[in-house]
């Protein structure tokens, strides 16, 4: 058994810096991916690319912030200058954002929740067709959560944008369906011991949720099963 079948490929994992971003980049590296990382903040980025190469694998840090001015289109341009196609794009990172009722709404959190959770999405699929056509197989993993689909009192801030991103990436696969190898998925990871869920949930004893890394190894299990668009899959535990 080939214990690396995404050697040779190339992967790039928003949001890596910690919980389900870096367990996807790490789990992605073990099976043989190189793993391109983005995320805010350089330090928190430098220890997952140190764990990845601890464990044998390979990575590259990206540090930027999605929401400002052309960063993701710089961050395309280098990573063509380097490589000629991108393998998988994992769209993992998002913001929470304020849990408050509708009409309390603050106009600027809304306006910079959308900017990262919907636009910057829409920037990256932009920045990336190309080198996703690219590809003989790729592959987009879109993380989303229960409450796109499902409204919830106070959520609708975060909802909203999760519904408004779902609805992106699917459209983004019907477009490509037919016309290249790229295939779209979306991945609900459901209850995870993250920093994310902390902040929703403070009073939640975090040890009653599965870890990060089970949300990962789905996450690269799929990558190297391959998947139709319009898969979609929560992930228990």
């Amino acid at each position: 058994m080939n214990d690396q079948p995404l050697s040779g490929r190339v992967a790039l994992v928003t949001g890596a810096s910690r919980g389900i971003g870096a367990a996807t980049a790490r789990a992605l590296a073990a099976r043989g991916a190189h793993v391109v990382i983005t995320a805010r903040t350089a330090s928190d980025l430098e220890q997952v690319e140190e764990a990845i190469f601890a464990a044998g694998g390979s990575a590259t840090i990206a540090p930027l912030d999605l929401t400002q001015n052309d960063s993701i289109a710089r961050l395309a341009i280098a990573l063509g200058e380097r490589w000629q196609a991108l393998d998988l794009l994992v769209l993992n990172a998002a913001t929470l954002g304020t849990l408050a009722a509708v009409p309390a709404f603050d106009a600027r959190e809304l306006a910079q929740v959308l900017t990262l959770n919907v636009s910057a999405q829409a920037a990256l699929l932009g920045a990336f067709d190309p080198m996703l056509r690219a590809s003989d197989s790729a592959g987009v993993i879109a993380l989303t959560s229960s409450v796109a689909r499902t409204p919830r009192a106070f959520w609708g801030m975060y909802g909203a944008s999760k519904a408004a991103f779902e609805n992106l990436v699917m459209a983004y696969g019907d477009e490509v369906e037919n016309t290249s190898k790229v295939r779209v998925a979306i991945v609900d990871p459901g209850a995870t011991r993250t920093k994310m869920r902390e902040r929703a949930f403070p009073g939640e004893d975090p040890q009653t949720l599965k870890s990060p890394d089970v949300v990962g190894e789905r996450i690269a299990d799929l990558a190297v099963a391959g998947f139709d668009t319009g898969h979609i899959e929560r992930i228990a535990g």
